[in-house]
């Protein structure tokens, strides 16, 4: 019996990884839950899974957790703040960690799970971004399984001839659905709202997400990932766009051969990889028809008209405190622009601003990324304040 912590439980990828654990009854138990602050909704998944812990990231919430697990009847124990979510993370009740919390939020836990040598089922993009070479470090040291639950790290995770290895891989290609502007004329960008932004064609994802694919943004940092989990240059990774979302990405060899995933876009899909690798479980997702999908369209994706992705690379290639730097920027802007205080292509401006402000600086520590990412806040917020961005 395999015992789950799962951080970020009130979130999609939490919801989905709860369907897929309970279909496996017999083979996966919950041991923890966190949530941000929706303590309700965290007490019902509590009745339903029963962890032996039940945590929230805000500690203004601690109380009603606490005395709700009690009404409920749960021996459920509760805890709150960053420091529980690291403790859950690196405890011995559990061996598997989904770590689902968004944002830089997330990132001690994320490491907390690899340096107990945890099986470490990653969604946080920011562990990635901020603490790269420190996160993979930990996974080395302490002989973790870190597998990537994002479509595309999962499908190339899934296409290397086995995992750890390079041998003969010439690229890795990284699909992206061009969000819901794909095809919208760039000349009327400046005037999109954060409701369009969030409905995304092919995927149901949460709004910050939702506007960094809008961006490509979400691409960009997928790049950035995709050269920490795999050791590969920014040159050889590369990013088209693929409007179906049914491959996931590619893994391009020196022999002309190229291995794709191909799925329904679900991330059922992915977190039952990552909870049975090697072996395969059912996930709930209905088979691929292929001749009712009829085509696979390609294109290269716009980087004038959507520049985030340009930035990122830029940010990558840079290294150091850079990325750091990006991703906070990037965190401040989108906020921004979900309240209606930024414009769309003040997004990229805002970002861009923000790094030619901060020059990256060497470091590769945990402190040394949030000092970066705490300065790069302060320095978008201040110029989100000023005003004069798009």
């Amino acid at each position: 019996m395999k015992r789950i912590a799962l951080l970020g439980a009130t979130g999609s990828i939490g919801g989905s990884a709860l369907d897929v654990i309970a279909r496996h009854p017999g083979r996966y138990a919950v041991d923890a839950l966190s949530a941000h602050s929706k303590v309700d909704e965290l007490i019902a998944l509590c009745q339903r899974f029963r962890p032996r812990i039940a945590a929230v990231a805000d500690p203004a919430h601690y109380a009603a957790l606490r005395d709700g697990l009690a009404a409920a009847g749960l021996p459920t124990r509760a805890a709150a703040g960053p420091e529980a979510l690291a403790e859950i993370a690196a405890d011995g009740g559990n061996d598997t960690v989904i770590a689902a919390v968004v944002g830089a939020a997330g990132v001690a836990s994320t490491l907390a799970a690899a340096r107990a040598g945890k099986r470490l089922l990653l969604a946080n993009k920011e562990a990635v971004v901020l603490a790269g070479e420190r996160l993979m470090a930990e996974v080395a040291s302490a002989g973790a399984r870190l597998i990537p639950i994002d479509s595309e790290h999962n499908a190339i995770f899934q296409c290397l001839p086995a995992e750890g290895s390079r041998a003969g891989v010439r690229r890795l290609v990284l699909t992206a659905s061009g969000g819901p502007f794909r095809d919208r004329d760039p000349a009327t960008l400046a005037s999109v709202t954060p409701e369009e932004a969030c409905a995304h064609p092919n995927w149901s994802m949460g709004r910050k997400i939702s506007v960094d694919s809008a961006t490509l943004m979400n691409k960009g940092l997928e790049v950035i990932e995709a050269h920490h989990l795999f050791g590969l240059p920014a040159e050889r990774i590369e990013v088209v766009i693929h409007p179906q979302s049914t491959i996931h990405s590619l893994v391009d060899f020196v022999d002309g051969s190229m291995l794709a995933q191909l799925g329904q876009p679900d991330m059922r899909t992915t977190l039952a990889v990552g909870l049975a690798w090697p072996e395969r479980i059912e996930a709930g997702v209905a088979p691929l028809d292929l001749v009712a999908l009829g085509r696979l369209d390609f294109r290269a994706p716009d980087t004038a008209a959507f520049p985030c992705l340009r930035l990122a690379y830029a940010a990558l290639r840079a290294g150091g405190s850079a990325p750091a730097v990006l991703n906070a920027a990037n965190e401040i802007a989108v906020s921004a622009f979900l309240q209606h205080r930024l414009a769309f292509l003040g997004i990229p401006a805002l970002i861009k601003a923000t790094l030619d402000r901060l020059p990256a600086l060497p470091g590769d520590t945990l402190d040394d990324r949030l000092a970066a990412d705490a300065e790069a806040r302060r320095v978008a917020g201040t110029l989100l304040a000023r005003g004069g961005l798009a």
